[in-house]
């Protein structure tokens, strides 16, 4: 399988419009993914000023380094959330920005990296991190969470009005062996949904693993 970085920037021209970029001014692209966004922003400062480029996932960030290459130093790219954007531009010595793009969720390239573990139509181990280099994987979560909270998270998170069955179907199939991969973790999720309802409301995986 390709599995280059590859995504599709949706609504690409009217975002980085609505930033109004002026060359000699500093931005910042908060999810920069393969650099669709980024790309269009560095080319409308025609070398002056400076882009900050944020992203959680390394695939990513080397995507967009590789994409934005010719635009030089006028790029920089930090490898973080963008919650601890504070502390990324106080170690930059930037105090201001004049605008900021992020499109929030996964990309094209995640989902469609089966290792990666996001996608529920693969049969992958249980993964899911942004970012490789947190120790937590998906596998930890279903695996040593209580089904308290993890009928609470599918419930906040996923909106799944099934979470307190999915999660005790969850703690039922992990108490005989754990559970290792997406496939194993479908298979909790379809047991824990009448027929009826995966026939009506697609794959019965999907809230959960969002």
């Amino acid at each position: 399988m390709d599995t280059a970085f590859h995504h599709v920037s949706v609504l690409l021209e009217e975002t980085v419009d609505s930033l109004m970029v002026r060359p000699g001014y500093t931005y910042a692209d908060l999810t920069t993914g393969g650099g669709g966004h980024s790309y269009q922003i560095a080319k409308r400062l025609c070398g002056k000023g400076r882009l900050i480029c944020f992203d959680r996932d390394a695939e990513a960030l080397e995507a967009a380094k590789a994409r934005l290459a010719e635009f030089g130093d006028t790029v920089i790219f930090a490898h973080e959330n963008f919650e601890n954007i504070g502390r990324v531009l106080r170690d930059l010595n930037i105090h201001d920005l004049a605008g900021v793009v992020a499109d929030l969720g996964c990309s094209s390239h995640q989902f469609d990296t089966p290792e990666r573990g996001f996608a529920y139509q693969y049969d992958a181990p249980l993964d899911m991190r942004m970012d490789k280099r947190q120790n937590r994987t998906a596998y930890d979560i279903v695996n040593d969470y209580s089904e308290h909270e993890l009928a609470r998270i599918i419930r906040e998170y996923g909106e799944d009005k099934f979470a307190q069955n999915i999660a005790k179907h969850i703690v039922a199939m992990r108490n005989k062996k754990p559970i290792e991969t997406t496939g194993e973790l479908n298979e909790a999720i379809r047991a824990a949904i009448p027929m009826k309802i995966q026939k009506t409301l697609g794959h019965p995986s999907k809230r959960t693993f969002q």
